[in-house]
């Protein structure tokens, strides 16, 4: 064979393979195609919604590969793009678009009635929590006369508007009430309390621990006493901070508080009184514990314990931003190791903190909670006595 039809042979089969190639790819290769389904009617969604792919699909001739997680963080129009497999088992790249919307109306935490004392120095539109799911700064204002420097009971309207456009109002009754002397004397003998041995009586199982949370409140503990009554862990303050944007502070019995306990073969866990307005100090804060209880066996959760709801409206923070403050606090604790947990009453647990994705400390004073999501730990009570502490306690349950 002579070199000629060497050269045109090679050609031929190079020619070939290239055919090939081009055959396989064309009928592999991933394409537009929008005919093999159909789309619900309503394609917006509300911000911060945990949607996926699926959500907007009404039928499909295939099946969806990829259901991805739509981010709903931002209002506005957003381009979906996801792969799916048709009904000849061909990829194929179908789009659709979806707008996110602010639908919820702002929260205003009142009832039908508000009550001060005649000269209070106080801003009602401050001190009512009136906040948004999305805007900082919602705006909120009472409508109705009062005068706060004379009693009587004035009949008012709050109200709340986004800058969506969604209201909520609440109508309500402002008490100004004179105070009145204290006088006579005698004790209390109505004074009730909770026995922490029936809590261990009622409440003790394998899948339980029992036990309570402490601060300077409950001054100098005999822990060795309160671990004979049956207390199998304590959850300490390790401290507080001094107001929106204040120092913080050690508490004073934190550190016999923590050596006793664990002296005493007691769990320990920590909680933090915070009035965090920002990631940044959220970190700070979280920062700071970590210097404090770094010596210590901490082997249960640290919680984020935030109730300054009095100073919110002064704060400009969404509420999703509040649960944003929550996790910077909580990623940065977890980065070292620790275990994590939001403490919260039921009330604010369903309001406040329904972007919470954390371990739950429920705070619901109570015989039997009806609070219906996850926690990992029950406060139910905050008047309980046990040997070794002078006062009430808090009792919490703990569930493994």
């Amino acid at each position: 064979m002579n070199k000629n039809k060497v050269i045109i042979i090679s050609s031929i089969f190079i020619f070939l393979i290239f055919i090939i190639v081009l055959i396989i790819y064309f009928n592999n290769r991933i394409v537009l195609d929008n005919s093999s389904f159909t789309l619900k009617d309503d394609l917006t969604v509300n911000v911060y919604s945990d949607v996926k792919v699926k959500d907007f699909i009404k039928d499909i001739d295939g099946k969806v590969i990829d259901n991805n997680k739509i981010n709903t963080n931002k209002l506005g129009k957003i381009d979906i793009e996801f792969l799916y497999l048709n009904s000849d088992n061909k990829k194929r790249i179908g789009t659709f678009e979806v707008e996110v919307k602010d639908l919820e109306e702002p929260l205003i935490w009142l009832s039908n009635s508000y009550s001060v004392r005649v000269g209070d120095d106080v801003n009602l539109e401050d001190e009512i929590l009136c906040a948004d799911n999305y805007d900082s700064n919602p705006s909120c204002k009472i409508i109705g006369d009062y005068d706060l420097n004379t009693a009587g009971n004035y009949s008012l309207t709050y109200e709340a508007k986004d800058s969506s456009g969604n209201k909520e109002s609440v109508d309500f009754t402002l008490y100004v009430y004179e105070p009145r002397e204290v006088t006579g004397g005698g004790g209390n003998s109505d004074i009730t309390y909770t026995d922490f041995k029936e809590i261990v009586t009622k409440h003790k199982t394998n899948d339980t621990l029992v036990g309570i949370d402490v601060s300077k409140w409950q001054g100098a503990i005999d822990f060795s006493k309160v671990k004979e009554a049956g207390a199998e862990f304590v959850i300490i303050r390790v401290g507080h901070q001094n107001g929106v944007g204040g120092e913080y502070v050690l508490d004073p019995y934190f550190k016999r508080n923590i050596k006793e306990a664990l002296k005493n073969d007691l769990k320990v866990g920590i909680y933090f009184y915070s009035y965090a307005d920002s990631n940044k100090e959220a970190k700070k804060q979280a920062r700071w514990i970590i210097k404090q209880i770094k010596d210590y066996n901490i082997t249960l959760p640290i919680a984020f314990d935030f109730e300054c709801f009095s100073s919110f409206n002064t704060m400009n923070l969404s509420l999703f931003e509040l649960n944003e403050v929550a996790k910077s606090y909580f990623s940065t604790l977890e980065d070292k190791g620790y275990k994590t947990m939001l403490y919260g009453s039921k009330n604010y647990l369903n309001a406040i903190w329904k972007y919470n994705t954390n371990q739950v400390w429920l705070a619901h004073y109570t015989e039997k909670t009806d609070y219906d999501k996850d926690y990992m730990m029950w406060q139910l009570c905050q008047d309980g006595v046990i040997d070794g502490i002078n006062g009430f306690v808090d009792i919490d349950i703990l569930y493994k």
